[in-house]
């Protein structure tokens, strides 16, 4: 078996509209919900043997403010990926890794619930993921595989889904 993370960056700067999207980085509520979803992350209890993620300013951010210590391979190919290409760098990265971690945006981080759990592996964490997955968001799968190379469509089940709002109510969705 191996454990797959999923980590999409908090909460983005839009104040800056003489940025790329790419080099946008966090707001404030986006530095306070990376810091507390980092330390869930920490206290959660999966240690992660291998971190990947998007080299986007704002993924750079929320890892820098969640996960001081990962050491991250920086994957320009995570920037906005689909399911398919973050599936793909999942086999190509995951080498010896029993668990692995990637960081990065949706909509493809959201569309990997879809790819990795079979209908009759869904469950209550999946159905509260499906509804939404909002930035600084983490989920775990734990996936029937032996290795990264055989990482395929229905091979996961969802053991665990946080969002900063399940943390921090003034973290929910603002009105």
């Amino acid at each position: 078996m191996k454990i797959l993370g999923l980590f999409r960056h908090a909460k983005s700067d839009w104040g800056h509209s003489d940025k790329r999207d790419f080099d946008r980085g966090l707001n404030d509520r986006g530095r306070k919900g990376a810091a507390l979803m980092g330390d869930h992350i920490r206290d959660h209890g999966v240690r992660w043997d291998k971190v990947v993620a998007s080299s986007a300013a704002r993924v750079k951010q929320t890892l820098a403010a969640a996960l001081p210590e990962a050491n991250p391979v920086w994957e320009e190919r995570l920037y906005l990926a689909s399911a398919e290409t973050i599936c793909d760098v999942a086999r190509e990265q995951g080498g010896d890794a029993d668990k692995l971690l990637l960081a990065g945006h949706n909509p493809g981080l959201g569309d990997m619930l879809f790819e990795l759990v079979a209908p009759e592996n869904e469950n209550a964490l999946f159905d509260e993921a499906k509804v939404k997955f909002p930035t600084a968001s983490f989920i775990v799968f734990e996936l029937a595989i032996d290795d990264w190379a055989d990482l395929a469509e229905g091979c996961g089940t969802v053991a665990h889904f946080a969002r900063p709002r399940d943390l921090d109510a003034d973290l929910g969705p603002e009105d």
